[in-house]
């Protein structure tokens, strides 16, 4: 059963991935891959904020899987953005690959950090 939450999740996952990362992406007129840090940002937040319900008893492992595993999983992308900084360095704009790489390891780990600081904040 376990199965069907991570896979249900990963149906919602991959296309919100998909549009949410077109839309910004399309307000930018820029190489740079705005759309996929984006999503995943938000998705280390959900995942941080979900652990935190998790491990505070107010959410469900059942939870966890579908929103952490499935949906968050889906969600969020390291091969787009190993792929799109490898692009942008291959393309000649290495600062921005390097800004790309930086920016998205630090901001994810940081709205992770924020999610589980908001989850014990709540109900901690």
């Amino acid at each position: 059963m376990n199965w069907v939450l991570v896979v249900v999740g990963g149906m919602i996952g991959a296309p919100l991935r998909y549009l949410a990362d077109r839309a910004v992406q399309s307000r930018h007129g820029s190489a740079f891959p705005w759309g996929t840090l984006t999503v995943n940002v938000t998705g280390c937040l959900v995942l941080g904020t979900l652990t935190g319900a998790v491990t505070a008893g107010v959410a469900s492992p059942q939870l966890q899987l579908l929103l952490g595993t499935g949906l968050c999983g889906a969600l969020t992308t390291y091969s787009t953005f190993s792929y799109e900084t490898l692009r942008l360095a291959e393309d000649g704009a290495r600062p921005q690959a390097a800004a790309n790489a930086v920016v998205s390891v630090a901001a994810g780990l940081a709205a992770a950090f924020a999610g589980a600081a908001v989850a014990a904040a709540l109900w901690g």
